[in-house]
């Protein structure tokens, strides 16, 4: 289907919901105070209901939702940026290191004088790589708040002589699915929002044309902020002209039409809880923090009243009127802490009256505090999918661990960890399938066969250390139970096949090994 051709609500009004939920975990992403209060200002609210004939008051009662007393000089709200944490500790723990990539082609037959295709089409994989690496490690943090993200095939000749990936996030996007695979979707970007209110949109539309390639559509809108208006054309626009001579009079772009979606969307996990009923919802991922919400408005509110403690708890002085210092007319009163000396005063005898100056100091309930917050934390990573010595809780006791030991003590986090990993594998290689397309579409790169085996291996996370490496080695080798290559191998693990076969050649030169069994010379 086309652009719209004609005003209609904006975004949709299947997706105002889901957007709603989604502008409320990217505050917490987002973290600053403003942000907060402003998604939950309207949801401390009462509602009132019947209940067997009589009334009842439900309140739903946010921290970040509370209204703040303008006379204060600052309010005494403070945020421990925990959504922050996960959404970090997601996208390490995919990529911290870029994964492997390999192409293998489904039927290589060598033909004299000419080179394999996988060669050619590995080399450029290879050149994908450290771009691809980024966006994918950036993309996983927003899609672990957001529960999903979309990563698009982009090109542009002026920039770069291969294709790279550039994301969008899922605040932005309309999604089309059909049995739960995205067949369709609309990304809009809002250019400016004038004096008047007008809000000038670009809309990005990739959807299926009629052989099965991936169409892109390009449109200019000028609405209001709940409206999408009227079409206006691209060149109307200076972040839009440039596109003018690359579509057609409908939009879409003249070249780069490949099979497939130049769009891949990568859900963080599944399957869908919170819209599970809804029609585009439960194709959706799911996100870290859903769930845990209510948990990190309560961390918020128990660290707040932490600080408050400290505030209050501050050692004060309570001194007469007479030991003030006069500012003159309008200005106050001071008292000057560090004045040695004051005037002869006709001062009475602390045993007749009470002591002139009072020392006041309050008890900090820091214990009680920390207790609770530490509480909160646990609940809110443990709920998020996560163990607690993910984020250092305490469970190292010095010394160097093992992998294994990592493992054990992670086991919650890995667990998790691999749930994610399916979705990331069947992105990626449909990522790969459509760069190498579009390389051969758009840059004519030769010997490109985007038709191959695409096999993506991510590195485990944890590396022991060259200690416990060698030692591994060591037991194999007494017991006979590993060859020199997989001993090679063992205490590098990072090196590739060139890299071990040339140590497995040194090692042979350097000692050779005599068959143990041959008896005499």
């Amino acid at each position: 289907m086309p652009l719209p051709s004609g005003d209609q609500p904006w975004p949709p009004k299947p997706h105002v919901s889901i957007l709603d939920t989604l502008a409320t975990w990217s505050a917490w992403y987002e973290g600053t105070p403003d942000a907060l209060r402003s998604v939950y200002a309207s949801k401390n609210v009462a509602r009132i209901g019947d209940r067997e004939g009589g009334i009842r008051q439900k309140l739903q009662r946010w921290w970040w939702g509370r209204t703040i007393d303008e006379t204060k000089q600052r309010p005494d709200q403070s945020h421990v940026p925990i959504a922050a944490d996960l959404a970090r500790a997601s996208a390490d723990m995919l990529y911290v290191e870029p994964p492997q990539i390999t192409c293998t082609a489904k039927a290589a037959q060598p033909v004299a004088g000419v080179t394999p295709k996988t060669n050619v089409t590995q080399d450029r994989v290879d050149a994908y790589l450290p771009d691809l690496h980024a966006a994918l490690s950036n993309g996983a943090e927003l899609g672990a708040i957001l529960g999903g993200r979309y990563h698009r095939v982009t090109w542009d000749k002026a920039l770069d002589d291969q294709p790279f990936v550039t994301t969008v996030d899922a605040d932005a996007a309309i999604p089309e699915f059909r049995w739960g695979r995205l067949v369709a979707v609309t990304f809009w970007h809002e250019l400016e929002t004038s004096k008047s209110g007008a809000v000038t949109r670009h809309l990005e539309r990739h959807e299926f044309d009629a052989e099965g390639n991936g169409l892109i559509l390009h449109g200019l809108y000028e609405g209001t902020s709940t409206s999408l208006g009227r079409a206006r054309p691209l060149d109307e626009h200076p972040v839009t002209a440039p596109l003018t001579t690359l579509v057609d009079e409908n939009g879409a772009l003249k070249e780069g039409r490949t099979k497939g979606l130049c769009v891949v969307y990568i859900p963080n996990q599944l399957p869908q809880r919170r819209w599970r009923k809804h029609p585009v919802g439960r194709n959706l991922g799911r996100s870290d923090l859903d769930g845990v919400e209510p948990l990190m408005d309560n961390l918020d509110e128990a660290y707040s009243s932490l600080m408050r403690d400290i505030r209050l708890g501050k050692g004060r002085i309570i001194v007469p009127a007479f030991m003030l210092k006069d500012n003159g007319p309008g200005m106050g009163a001071t008292f000057d802490i560090d004045r040695e000396v004051y005037d002869p005063l006709n001062i009475p005898d602390p045993a007749e009256g009470q002591a002139q100056i009072t020392i006041q100091q309050f008890a900090i309930r820091v214990e009680e505090h920390l207790t609770a917050i530490a509480d909160l934390v646990r609940r809110i990573v443990h709920t998020a999918g996560y163990s607690n010595a993910t984020f250092g809780d305490g469970t190292d006791e010095g010394g160097a661990i093992t992998a294994t030991e990592v493992h054990a003590r992670e086991r919650r986090t890995y667990r998790t960890r691999a749930r994610k990993l399916r979705n990331e594998h069947a992105g990626i290689t449909e990522l790969i399938r459509k760069m190498l397309s579009i390389d051969n579409a758009i840059f004519g790169t030769a010997g490109i066969d985007s038709d191959v085996d695409i096999t993506v291996t991510f590195a485990d996370g944890v590396e022991d250390t060259q200690l416990n490496l060698a030692q591994t080695a060591l037991a194999l080798s007494t017991a006979r139970a590993a060859s020199i290559e997989t001993l090679v191998r063992t205490v590098n693990p990072d090196w590739d096949d060139t890299a071990v076969l040339d140590e497995v050649a040194k090692i042979l030169n350097e000692e050779p090994v005599t068959d143990p069994f041959t008896i005499g010379g």
